[in-house]
């Protein structure tokens, strides 16, 4: 069965047309109205019913980043949008006249990395995506984790360094400050207010004006010690929490997706060392694998299709 599968971001709106095997047969994109409710709305009901215009469709998945409650039908809260309490599986059902499921973005990847994706072998996972903040996903005995109340595996705000940097949740010492790109770009601008092993992170921000995500890859890539040096301490304070969510969760698998994960093995290679010092009971736990994950810019819309998928069968 086909199922169709959106992504809805604070810039853009991805959708597209996923097989049972995880494969894309069709996409669309288009900007998203991000602080009119109503416009959001009308952006996904069009590009659905551009998508279903070859295809038969079984059911749709809709990603978005907030949190959503346990009967994946209402959006409490979306940091990036105008969702406040809103019944948006309701609202979208009353105009497709199809089943609809609602997922949070960061379930919906994780959960294509599962089934098709770097965690395909494992039956529990966790995955931690690394862009400007931190996303996470849990899968628990080859089921998605929500939580009592829909709203599970906030892993990015997990208790990193007590007494540590404010978070915008409004707790101090959150892994997003610590784990995030963001972290990693005042890492390297202390390293760049340091001089030595930081000089060319300097001259680099001295000629952009600022070190960007991208200046920042280009140095890790080239080998430059100072940008390799914030890495490095990046990576140490995800292993860090990978290693409490360990004593949690016990997954078999970690997989690190989002922009910062490109940095591969670079990356990997730290976390590990970090969780390692850091795992209790080290030497008689088994130690879990590390994985980039592998579906990038497509893991929203695949999960998001397949969870959408997999409730049509429930209820058929």
């Amino acid at each position: 069965m086909h199922a169709i599968g959106i992504d809805i971001g604070g810039t853009k709106i991805a959708g597209a047309v996923v097989d049972d095997e995880g494969e894309i047969l069709a996409e669309d994109r288009v900007p998203s109205p991000a602080g009119d409710s109503k416009a959001i709305e009308d952006a996904v009901v069009d590009m659905v019913v551009r998508l279903r215009k070859q295809h038969d469709i079984c059911g749709v998945g809709v990603a978005a980043a907030g949190f959503i409650d346990a009967a994946q039908s209402t959006v409490y809260y979306a940091p990036n949008l105008s969702w406040r309490n809103e019944p948006f599986q309701a609202e979208l059902a009353a105009r497709l006249t199809m089943p609809i499921v609602i997922e949070n973005d960061a379930n919906a990847a994780g959960w294509a990395e599962f089934r098709y994706g770097a965690g395909r072998l494992a039956s529990d996972m966790v995955m931690l995506t690394i862009g400007t903040g931190v996303g996470g996903a849990i899968v628990a005995n080859d089921a998605l984790y929500r939580g009592g109340f829909g709203t599970a595996a906030e892993l990015g705000h997990i208790r990193l360094i007590p007494g540590g940097l404010p978070c915008g949740c409004g707790a101090n010492g959150c892994l997003e400050q610590y784990g995030s790109g963001r972290a990693l770009q005042r890492l390297a601008n202390e390293l760049a207010d340091a001089g030595g092993i930081g000089r060319e992170l300097a001259e680099r921000r001295a000629w952009t004006g600022e070190l960007s995500g991208t200046d920042l890859s280009e140095l890790i890539q080239s080998g430059d010690g100072g940008a390799l040096t914030a890495l490095r301490r990046l990576g140490g304070y995800i292993g860090q929490g990978c290693a409490t969510l360990s004593a949690v969760l016990d997954p078999q698998l970690f997989v690190i997706g989002g922009g910062v994960a490109q940095a591969g093995d670079l990356l990997l290679d730290p976390i590990r060392a970090a969780y390692l010092e850091n795992l209790p009971a080290r030497g008689f736990h088994p130690e879990p694998e590390f994985a980039i994950a592998e579906l990038v810019n497509d893991a929203g819309v695949v999960g998001a299709a397949d969870l959408a998928r997999i409730a049509a069968d429930r209820s058929a």
